[in-house]
């Protein structure tokens, strides 16, 4: 299917739907992708998409639901009548009807469960916190018992007809359902008819407990490049699996957050262009108080340092130069940390490796930026103490905008905080304030007020 525009597309639903033409408007939504029907669907109110979801093809409009933002989704599903949400919801994978119904109040979710197929396999998958792999884990798989022949194991697979492209293991349990191995479809249809299940499966088979944070599945998946993941309980029964579409959404969530919190603020609960303005400033206001005043703590420092200043007032001019090329520094340094948190480039590496890492990259770069401040100071006819003041403080404030970076953010790890909190305006405002002190400091020293 060749690439589709959009617009063009919603162009024509808006002219079939204001010629009161529902038939054609479908039509036009069907020969859509899934997140493309999706996207469009976005650009509806909510009274023309209630309209619309139950007469498209109950598949299609299931795969909108899913596309949709679980909120999105829940506000949809409870304007329909409870006859057409339920034939829809049925079309829908189970990790994905969990989400939704997790969106509804109680009454309402306790409505749906008891109209829906699948209510005895979807109870089980409300129990887990969202944001686990209990949470993201779905219950379609295949679990066969590992003393099944080859022959037997492909007449389940038969019988069971799931998507091809969603499977890419069956696994093996024993009679207490625990997990006890893997086989790919591959190594199973090539199998001779009487093999056993346990002599081609692989007892290896990477898997993880229901508790555990979502991330982590997400960097398990990633680790040792499966599209498929087990989840099993603590006595290693299997629960579900949890596949790669539902991870891929896991990280762009936490990316998402990640940003945001970089900026100096908290994650949005609803897309960008979705949240109202009070909402968005909600999420802004506290951290940027916190930061207005942590920021005054600069202007105590300039208040200390008056007469200094007042004697020499030749330092006043460098400020601007020496915090901005601190907080860059931080800045930097934090950005590299946090990362190599995430793809636990330092998992085992401890404190004092990074720490000892980033004195030595301060050192080399608050050599080269000492350098740099003295021959500016001097083609501003500072004269050379002051020019030596601005160089020595230029090189100690890099040197500790470096070590603040690099130890902050593995603490906060460490104490289970998002690193990402220590990160950009946080650390731009600390070193702020801590580099005026060491400027003030090395002046006090050479230019000896």
């Amino acid at each position: 299917m060749l690439y589709t525009d959009l617009e063009e597309i919603l162009g024509k639903v808006r002219a079939s739907l204001e010629a009161d033409d529902l038939a054609g408007a479908v039509a036009a939504i069907e020969a859509l992708r899934g997140p493309d029907q999706a996207d469009l669907f976005n650009e509806l109110d909510d009274e023309t998409q209630a309209a619309l979801l139950p007469r498209l093809d109950p598949e299609d409009s299931a795969d909108i639901l899913e596309e949709l933002e679980d909120e999105d989704a829940a506000r949809l599903v409870t304007a329909l009548s409870p006859d057409e949400a339920t034939r829809i919801i049925d079309e829908m994978e189970p990790d994905e009807v969990v989400d939704l119904l997790s969106e509804l109040e109680p009454v309402h979710q306790e409505k749906f469960l008891a109209q829906l197929e699948d209510e005895a396999e979807l109870r089980p998958l409300l129990l887990h916190p969202e944001d686990t792999a209990g949470g993201l884990m779905t219950s379609e798989y295949l679990a066969l018992g590992r003393r099944m022949t080859a022959a037997e194991a492909v007449a389940a697979l038969h019988t069971w007809k799931p998507d091809v492209e969603d499977v890419d293991e069956v696994y093996t349990i024993d009679r207490h359902g625990r997990l006890t191995g893997a086989i790919t479809m591959r190594r199973l249809m090539t199998a001779a008819p009487d093999e056993i299940l346990i002599d081609i499966a692989d007892p290896e088979v990477v898997s993880i407990v229901a508790g555990a944070d979502q991330e982590e599945a997400a960097r398990v998946m990633a680790r040792y490049d499966i599209d498929s993941l087990p989840v099993v309980d603590d006595e290693g029964r299997l629960l579900g699996i949890i596949t790669i579409d539902d991870v891929i959404d896991v990280i762009e969530a936490e990316t998402t957050e990640d940003f945001q919190r970089f900026g100096g603020g908290e994650p949005l609960d609803r897309p960008y262009l979705d949240s109202g303005v009070l909402a968005v400033v909600r999420k802004r206001i506290g951290w940027l108080l916190l930061l207005f005043l942590t920021e005054s703590l600069t202007g105590s420092v300039l208040r200390h340092f008056e007469e200094e200043m007042a004697a020499v007032v030749s330092l006043a001019f460098f400020i601007p130069l020496l915090i901005g090329t601190g907080g860059n520094a931080g800045s930097q340094t934090t950005s590299t940390i946090i990362r190599a948190l995430a793809v636990e480039d330092l998992a085992r590496r401890g404190l004092w490796r990074p720490l000892l890492h980033e004195l030595g990259v301060g050192l080399v770069l608050g050599g080269l930026m000492g350098i740099t401040a003295y021959a500016r100071a001097l083609l501003w006819g500072t004269g050379t103490p002051v020019a030596l003041t601005v160089a020595v403080a230029i090189f100690a404030i890099v040197v500790w905008a470096n070590v603040l970076g690099s130890v902050l953010p593995i603490m906060a790890h460490r104490l289970k905080i998002d690193p990402t909190v220590v990160s950009g305006p946080a650390m731009s405002t600390l070193v702020d304030a801590t580099g005026l002190f060491i400027y003030f400091t090395v002046a006090g020293l050479i230019l000896a007020f």
